[in-house]
């Protein structure tokens, strides 16, 4: 490459200011660390919903739609569980102890009746007088085996990991694209500008 074609790419290159890449990418950076931010905190918030929902036994249902919307649309809304995560996941303690309660309530309802049945039961059985004294046992086995007995509810059903995407098409991820273009940019202009230096002071 001659003297006169270095001296007129290193003209046209030096004409291009890099500041403005530099302004540029610094206002774009702050915008996707902004957004990033704003994406964790109404996920936080919408966590927070869920779980006066679930405390004030209201619509969880549509508590929880509206943070999984939120979760896998937005970068850094991961709330899932584990060493990485930014939060722990939902859990709906409150919505598992009353559907705990409700069942020991129910087994108590039908075992009281099971009892009332299992003396009538064994009192014709059984009467007063010399064989009375196997009516208990008679109460027991037919309590034994009659009896109700409470459905284990599995906790796991209760609690929520959402995983945000690597990527999202919002504010936060289009920002995030801009800045690493515009660094390449500022690397590339860099770069291209030390080498028709040399290149040109080499022709000297």
């Amino acid at each position: 490459m001659n003297k006169r074609k270095l001296h007129h790419y290193y003209s046209k290159l030096r004409d291009f200011d890099t500041k403005w890449l530099v302004v540029a990418f610094v206002v774009s950076f702050t915008v996707c660390v902004y957004s990033l931010r704003q994406n964790n905190i109404k996920a936080i918030h919408l966590r927070d919903d869920v779980l006066l929902a679930d405390k004030q036994n209201k619509d969880v249902e549509s508590a929880l739609r509206k943070l999984r919307e939120h979760v896998y649309s937005h970068m850094n809304t991961n709330l899932s569980s584990g060493a990485t995560s930014i939060q722990h996941p939902v859990q709906l303690k409150y919505t598992y102890e009353r559907l705990t309660q409700a069942e020991k309530d129910r087994v108590s309802r039908i075992n009281e009746k099971i009892y009332a049945d299992a003396q009538s039961i064994c009192e014709q059985k059984y009467p007063v007088g010399l064989s009375g004294r196997n009516r208990i046992p008679c109460i027991e086995a037919y309590v034994a085996e009659n009896g109700a007995k409470e459905q284990p509810i599995q906790d796991s059903l209760y609690k929520y990991n959402f995983v945000s995407p690597g990527w999202s098409a919002d504010l936060a991820g289009i920002s995030m694209i801009v800045s690493a273009v515009l660094l390449i940019l500022i690397t590339v202009k860099l770069t291209l500008n030390y080498w028709l230096k040399s290149q040109f002071k080499q022709h000297l």
